[in-house]
């Protein structure tokens, strides 16, 4: 596949390829070593590919966190800054991550923070951070209880995406990964066809490899346009977030799972109080469904939903979903907090 470039300043851009990522590393081992390095991992990744990443970088020091959504923290994210101290990191030094979302997300926060930005390169191993978290620049921590409170837009200086990670992934895994794949079907015609025609097939590997890279190039597509947030772009990237992260909150479910629980719910409440293409809808209702299994949504009613009351797009003391409205359409949907939780509520009892 062609390279991807993305720019979304003079001084900062984004190289994406696809290519074997420890054969990669490898090849850039001296390169590393001469400009100074650390890799930051998690200690599942390590668990796998510990004597592969042993082989390809040899030399370079590693740091590995403990791994999930509990350990995207403040202590986690200054052990990092400090162990990148201690190994003598410059401004012209590299942090490299290799693993999921969430040592994207530390890693990029960690990289921009220390000396006010060094390189960061990405290596993204699951199917989420591939299709979706590893490009854009959003970095964060979760703090005080509060999903990704506290962070800052940073863009990686490469991504590398292979795809051979996948097959090493549980089912629930690439589940979580479907999630952002539907929703950026939601918004590009193309992609939402093929999703509609592999709906019997939405969790086969092949089909998932497939429309990764598409999936990558659609969010830089959209980035492009709004890379920090400001013209209201990127807010179509937000479909079916407010609720699942509010679902997120309180279940323990993946956040892709959460995100097509989000998509379903929203559209019910697109259709409930806005003008939309039903039909399209329902559809988009159809394709999450079929990937959830039956009776998740119904096992949701009874939430309090209280982390939508912290969700940063909220104004005016109102809940903000972004629901979708038709194929690549989408609205802000301002609700107060107690009409908005009754209103998801009834859609999940359903």
């Amino acid at each position: 596949m062609r390279p991807l470039t993305l720019c979304v300043s003079r001084k900062e851009r984004t190289e994406v390829i696809c290519a074997d990522a420890l054969e990669e590393l490898a090849r850039r081992r001296e390169t590393l070593l001469g400009r100074g390095a650390l890799l930051f991992t998690d200690e599942n990744v390590l668990a796998l590919f510990g004597e592969k990443i042993e082989r390809a970088m040899s030399g370079v020091p590693l740091f590995a966190m403990k791994p999930g959504e509990r350990h995207k923290n403040e202590k986690t994210l200054f052990s990092l800054l400090g162990e990148m101290e201690r190994r003598g990191l410059g401004r012209d030094g590299v942090l490299i991550g290799l693993g999921g979302g969430v040592v994207g997300d530390v890693g990029g926060l960690a990289a921009g923070l220390f000396m006010r930005g060094i390189a960061f390169w990405s290596f993204p191993t699951t199917l989420l951070a591939q299709v979706d978290a590893a490009l854009g620049g959003k970095t964060a921590i979760d703090f005080a209880g509060i999903k990704n409170l506290v962070g800052g837009f940073f863009q990686p200086a490469e991504i590398v995406c292979d795809a051979g990670f996948l097959s090493t992934l549980p089912k629930r895994e690439l589940l979580s990964g479907l999630g952002e794949i539907v929703k950026h079907g939601a918004l590009s015609a193309p992609l939402f066809e093929k999703l509609c025609q592999n709906e019997k097939h939405l969790l086969d590997l092949s089909f998932l490899q497939s429309v990764a890279f598409e999936n990558l190039a659609f969010k830089a597509s959209v980035v492009r346009q709004d890379p920090f947030e400001k013209t209201g772009a990127r807010a179509a990237l937000n479909l079916g977030h407010t609720t699942a992260h509010a679902i997120e909150a309180e279940r323990a479910y993946r956040h892709g799972e959460c995100v097509l629980m989000g998509l379903a719910l929203e559209s019910r409440l697109a259709r409930k109080y806005l003008s939309c293409d039903e039909p399209f809808l329902l559809r988009l209702e159809s394709l999450c469904l079929s990937a959830l299994g039956g009776g998740k949504l119904r096992r949701i009613a009874d939430l309090s939903l209280a982390a939508a009351l912290r969700d940063k797009k909220n104004r005016a003391g109102k809940i903000v979903p972004i629901v979708p409205t038709g194929l690549g359409r989408f609205e802000p949907l301002p609700l107060p907090f107690e009409e908005y939780r009754q209103a998801v509520r009834e859609a999940a009892a359903r």
